[in-house]
Formats: structure tokens, sequence, C-alpha cells
């Protein structure tokens, strides 16, 4: 395995570090794990799609392109209100 330098601010390494620690991880672990559990964009939006298939295929329910931007918009202002923004 080869290493790699990552050039961040101080405080996001430290912050970083922080979280490895307290999860019983080097920053070293704690970074590869992220990377081998984080989804890229395209493999999110194959997730979603097969979700949106499989619950297609069990409800019957096929929202519109509009009903579904509606939905995401709905759920982004909850999320905002959750979050208190």
């Amino acid at each position: 395995m080869t290493d790699a330098n990552v050039r961040i601010p101080e405080e996001a390494k430290d912050r970083l570090a922080a979280i490895a620690a307290a999860e019983g991880l080097s920053l070293r672990a704690y970074l590869a794990r992220l990377a081998e559990n984080l989804l890229t964009p395209a493999e999110r939006a194959e997730r979603a799609e097969a979700a949106r298939a499989a619950l297609e295929a069990w409800t019957g329910y096929a929202p519109t392109a509009a009903e579904r931007q509606e939905l995401d918009l709905e759920l982004d202002r909850r999320l905002g209100q959750a979050a208190g923004r």
C-alpha cells in the first residue's frame, strides 16, 4: 500500500484526528475507513434509483419528475428546519 500526502488546513487535520482518536483509530485508519464507506455521487444516484424502483414495484407509486422535485424541496426544507437553518 502506498501513502499519499494530502494538504488540508491544520484545524481540519486536528478535528479529524480527534474524531479518529475518539473512535479508537489512527487518522490514517479513519481516513481509509471513510474512503471505503463514502459513496460517490454516481453510487448515491444508483442506489437512489434502485430504491425508487423497489418502492414503485412494492407500492405501485410512481411520482412524476415534477412530484419528485417538489418532494425533494420539501425534504430539504424539513432538513433545514431540523438543522436550525
